[in-house]
């Protein structure tokens, strides 16, 4: 009788980008001890992004060490784009999870995304990701913890996310032959791109606070250069978005409100001059209006990864 049937089990590929970090280790065996949900069927796939296969004896040494299937991809070269999209392209369950290479995830981080997709129907959640700031670090930049992720909510509503910590429902219609950008694998950019298209597309995004991941802050990010460099970027993607959508007068309202809001931001820093954190909070924001209106003028974002990040395996 078919009310007889077994349920089939639903199935989750998680997706670790790497590039020559030795971090993977801590990822995978964060990943090894994952609370798993009965019925619930795990694959664990690593993209190597370096141009010779530098991960693929770490990844067989952790083979014992992890409880799951792990398939080893190797697709060069230094463009994130192309690892998470390997990892799209080599995906065969229902969800994708996405966690970063020098993350590692909470112990229910797989369960919480799973019961707010499963409460919301929403084709994409995201998780927050939670920075780990080392001793060298500015006093003003723990107490305002500028390297931790989470979603940014528009009249409530999520319009774009982020791949260090989330999970996309593979048989959504908005993610239908979806990929990332390979013109944005090394500046960056490429996942905000991905997540505003999709929304765009009738996607929905939902937030599951619960669903933890964990990132120690390198002492080559724990820096003020490092931030204004990302906000910039950051607001370059989002300005080169908006040009998608803006032509004539409406690229040049775009462009008059941004910078009177980098105005704005530049003013409060002044005034809050005595105060690290808020001068600091309000002249990176700043920093990423005057982005946005670089970005509206198209011009192509500055490249922060790739041969910036690299470091020795």
């Amino acid at each position: 009788m078919t009310g007889n049937r077994e349920r089939r089990p639903v199935i989750i590929d998680i997706a670790v980008c790497t590039y020559r970090r030795v971090e993977l280790d801590q990822t995978l065996l964060s990943l090894a001890v994952l609370t798993v949900p009965a019925g619930t069927l795990v694959r664990i796939i690593v993209a190597d992004n370096d141009v010779t296969p530098s991960a693929r004896d770490r990844v067989e040494a952790m083979r014992s060490a992890v409880p799951f299937e792990i398939a080893y991809v190797h697709c060069p070269a230094s463009n994130i784009s192309i690892a998470r999209n390997a990892c799209l392209d080599h995906a065969t369950g229902d969800f994708v999870a996405f966690i970063d290479d020098d993350e590692t995830a909470s112990e229910d981080w797989l369960s919480e995304l799973l019961v707010m997709a499963d409460t919301t129907g929403a084709d994409a959640v995201l998780g927050p990701v939670r920075a780990v700031y080392p001793n060298i670090a500015p006093g003003w930049m723990r107490r305002g913890d500028f390297h931790s992720t989470s979603p940014v909510w528009v009249s409530g509503d999520i319009r774009t996310g982020y791949t260090c910590n989330a999970l996309l429902r593979r048989n959504a219609p908005s993610l239908a032959g979806r990929r990332f950008d390979l013109a944005l694998g090394r500046s960056g950019g490429e996942d905000t791109e991905f997540f505003t298209h999709m929304h765009k597309a009738g996607g929905r995004i939902a937030f599951a606070k619960d669903a933890l991941v964990y990132e120690p802050v390198p002492n080559g990010r724990a820096t003020l250069a490092w931030l204004t460099k990302r906000r910039f970027r950051m607001g370059q993607t989002h300005g080169r978005i908006l040009l998608e959508t803006s032509a004539g007068p409406g690229r040049w309202t775009a462009i008059a409100l941004a910078a009177a809001k980098s105005g704005y931001c530049f003013a409060a820093a002044a005034l809050f001059a005595a105060l690290p954190v808020q001068r600091h909070r309000y002249g990176l924001r700043g920093i990423m209006h005057a982005g946005v209106v670089s970005g509206l003028f198209g011009v192509r974002e500055i490249e922060q990864y790739g041969n910036l990040e690299k470091a020795p395996q």
